[in-house]
């Protein structure tokens, strides 16, 4: 409870006629007069106010929200009583979600109700809590002003931006990926199933007409093959502290991998292959390999609400684990963020998993180093950090070469360019048929 400006106001007249009153008696009176009157008045507003029924509330909205996108909420807001209401609104959000349209001041005749509109951006993936909504009802008067708080709890949900992953899945289901980036190489070797027979198309080599149905129809016939599907993708997914960094964007490295891992998995379930998930070093999450057509909403669910630790990720224990977990060979795609301090660990762990499994690892680099490249060099410290910039890429690019060395592909890249770099791998492997 706190006085409105209109009581403030009174009590400022008050009070000056009571330095008066103190030079001239003959204001005295007045003063006592005044006083009576602004605390009989004022009483009578209180007491009016502390009777009022409170608002009847209710609030609509989805309950999963896309991180970093503008969600609509709407408000009901009822008078149950006869007199005309006074009040400002203020739902109570999470604090870190940015909202527009909040508070917003109404005015509610007697018995009558008001829909107000706002919107909400979270930041961060997860349960998100909702407890309530906070309301400043203003007394008949306008002497005293009351806050009140509504209970209406609700736990929000904050998904990976599913809004930027469907655009891709959209456009994998209309083989229109390459509008992307992403590449359609040219099947080579034998890891392919033989689908079906057509008709022989200029281009097709020899080894794929199928002689026999040749000679058959008099016409030449080809042998069309499809990627080899029943195999495995497991992903191995760095939740230390390296993946907290934030980009220039305000991007997390766990947010764009989490992306980018949703993405291969809708693309490798499509191609009939069984997709996985194993995180290390904070949160530990295990997904079992499956293909269903639910895999990737399941996946999903598994994942939201990860947060990237303040743990130092140990990878070398996360590729023992998974090779107990995962006997048959897979594609095993391990997306971190390195250190100098981290590559020995790193270069054992890819050097065991290589023994059953095939092994990409994806590590990502922040987007300010390439920024800091790009600056013009104008004085000793501009070339100092040119330097050192270049040292830590050089040492960064001799332990991708020895992985390399060891039969793992690398790709140094930064957080926005991992999905398309990802699918155009995965979809190398299959044309390649080295699964």
């Amino acid at each position: 409870m706190r006085p409105g400006t209109p009581l403030i106001l009174a009590l400022g007249v008050w009070s000056a006629l009571g330095i008066a009153a103190a030079w001239t008696t003959s204001a005295v009176p007045a003063w006592r007069i005044l006083g009576v009157l602004i605390l009989g008045v004022a009483s009578v507003d209180l007491l009016l106010l502390r009777r009022w029924p409170s608002p009847i509330l209710s609030r609509s909205l989805n309950r999963t929200l896309p991180q970093g996108v503008w969600s609509p909420v709407r408000l009901r807001i009822e008078n149950p009583s006869r007199r005309r209401l006074r009040l400002q609104v203020h739902d109570l959000h999470p604090a870190d979600f940015e909202v527009s349209g909040l508070p917003r001041a109404l005015v509610l005749g007697p018995s009558q109700g008001a829909t107000i509109e706002y919107r909400l951006r979270p930041h961060r993936r997860g349960d998100q809590p909702m407890s309530g909504c906070d309301l400043a009802l203003r007394s008949p008067l306008g002497l005293w002003v009351q806050r009140r708080t509504q209970p209406l709890p609700a736990t929000l949900r904050v998904f990976p931006n599913f809004a930027e992953i469907s655009h891709y899945t959209l456009l994998a289901t209309s083989d229109r990926l390459a509008g992307l980036g992403v590449r359609r190489l040219q099947r080579r070797g034998t890891g392919a199933e033989f689908h079906q027979l057509r008709e022989y198309r200029l281009g097709d080599s020899l080894r794929q007409i199928d002689w026999k149905a040749t000679s058959r129809v008099r016409k030449l016939i080809s042998r069309e093959y499809q990627d080899e599907r029943d195999q495995r993708l497991i992903f191995l997914l760095d939740c230390g502290r390296r993946m907290r960094h934030l980009d220039e964007s305000g991007r997390g490295h766990l947010d764009e991998a989490l992306n980018a891992l949703l993405l291969l998995a809708y693309v490798a379930v499509r191609q009939g292959d069984a997709v996985g998930l194993m995180t290390y070093g904070g949160p530990r999450r295990w997904f079992a390999p499956r293909k269903d057509p639910a895999t990737v909403n399941r996946l999903l669910e598994a994942v939201y609400d990860l947060q990237p630790s303040l743990e130092a990720a140990d990878p070398l224990s996360a590729a023992r684990e998974l090779l107990q977990a995962v006997p048959r060979r897979a594609l095993v795609v391990l997306i971190t963020n390195s250190r100098d301090e981290d590559q020995a660990g790193l270069e054992r762990a890819a050097s065991l998993l290589r023994r059953r499994h095939l092994v990409v690892i994806a590590d990502l680099r922040e987007s300010s180093l390439d920024t800091n490249l790009a600056k013009p060099i104008q004085d000793l410290q501009d070339a100092l950090r040119f330097h050192a910039i270049q040292d830590w890429l050089a040492s960064r690019r001799r332990h991708r070469e020895w992985l390399q060395h060891l039969g793992v592909a690398v790709l140094d890249l930064l957080p926005a360019q991992l999905p398309i770099a990802l699918v155009n791998r995965y979809f190398e492997i299959k044309r390649a048929g080295v699964l």
